[in-house]
């Protein structure tokens, strides 16, 4: 018996005239999903990471109580004032293997479109920085790790909890580094937990392709995903343009939406930043501010949010609680 059948939920009825009230369309209540992984079977280590069964689960759901929309043309129909009750729509960042080879086939099963954000620097066998701590965390020898040598402290991991308690507290101290100064300490770091670390994490170009050729929608995330406010400005508009550069090369074809790295406003990206996605061509960008997008929306800062919840009923209601907040955005 799945999780949604054995926790259950509302009234179908009152679950959709919820929804409807709080999302009747027009310019209000476009609810955007974030995802970033779909795993094949549950991870000890991230235990509420949603695997295959979930994600099937929350797919149905979803289905039958709202407008699934491609996000480009929720962003145009979003600009244009004409969004149909319930609208949203899914998507997934930084391009994480597992987007082609585990959701897609779910995707297509239900009949259902998302966008995913590519960071085009961790393709074909790169990977991103705090999966490289997270896999060291997971895969590092013996009992602990001594980091003070670098400032980060000694750390047990002697047990699976360890390793939990380990990896925000490494990721916590090296997110807000500067870029070179973060990648450093990280390969130290690795040098230091002597363990290898996969290759295969992130896509490769024929699972990118794998996306394209069925239909899905493919945003840029920029190269290196970045923390755009922490650059000078050259540089995050040269993050920016090179992503989508790369990726249209890639796909061949035009890259009309963006999702910036993090995306905090005012913390991760700036105005400054929304005006740089503007000038180089994008119809549309998205944040991680939480919120439904309402009346008159800027479409270059649509609100997004993460739906972690495993029962059915607290499922809904957090889809209709995101529907009453108002993006803090910059």
């Amino acid at each position: 018996m799945s999780q949604y059948e054995m926790h259950g939920g509302g009234s179908p009825l009152l679950e959709k005239g919820l929804l409807r009230v709080l999302s009747p369309g027009g310019r209000r209540g476009l609810s955007i999903l974030i995802y970033h992984r779909v795993l094949p079977q549950k991870d000890p280590l991230f235990p509420g990471e949603v695997d295959r069964e979930e994600f099937d689960q929350q797919l149905a759901l979803l289905k039958s109580r709202f407008t699934i929309l491609p996000l480009l043309d929720a962003v145009r129909r979003a600009r244009s004032g004409d969004l149909p009750p319930r609208a949203a729509c899914i998507t997934f960042d930084d391009g994480y293997a597992d987007n082609a080879e585990v959701a897609l086939p779910l995707l297509l099963k239900h009949g259902l479109h998302a966008t995913f954000f590519i960071a085009t620097g961790f393709l074909n066998g790169g990977r991103m920085w705090n999966d490289s701590v997270i896999e060291l965390a997971r895969r590092a020898p013996g009992g602990g790790l001594d980091a003070s040598s670098l400032g980060l402290g000694q750390h047990a991991l002697g047990s699976i909890a360890d390793r939990q308690r380990a990896i925000p507290a490494l990721i916590g101290q090296l997110k807000y580094l500067p870029m070179e100064e973060r990648l450093a300490q990280v390969n130290r770091l690795a040098d230091l937990a002597r363990c290898e670390l996969p290759a295969d994490l992130m896509m490769n170009t024929a699972q990118l392709h794998k996306l394209r050729d069925a239909g899905m929608g493919l945003g840029a995330h920029t190269v290196n995903h970045p923390i755009l406010a922490r650059l000078p400005a050259a540089q995050a508009r040269q993050e920016i343009a090179s992503g989508k550069a790369a990726l249209e090369d890639l796909l061949g074809q035009n890259v009309l939406l963006f999702a910036y790295p993090n995306g905090k406003p005012g913390e991760d990206y700036l105005p400054e930043h929304v005006s740089m996605v503007r000038e180089l061509g994008f119809e549309g960008a998205v944040s991680t501010a939480w919120g439904a997008s309402k009346g008159r929306q800027d479409v270059y800062q649509l609100p997004r949010f993460t739906p972690w919840d495993r029962s059915r009923l607290r499922f809904v209601l957090r889809l209709a609680r995101n529907l009453t907040v108002s993006a803090q955005l910059v």
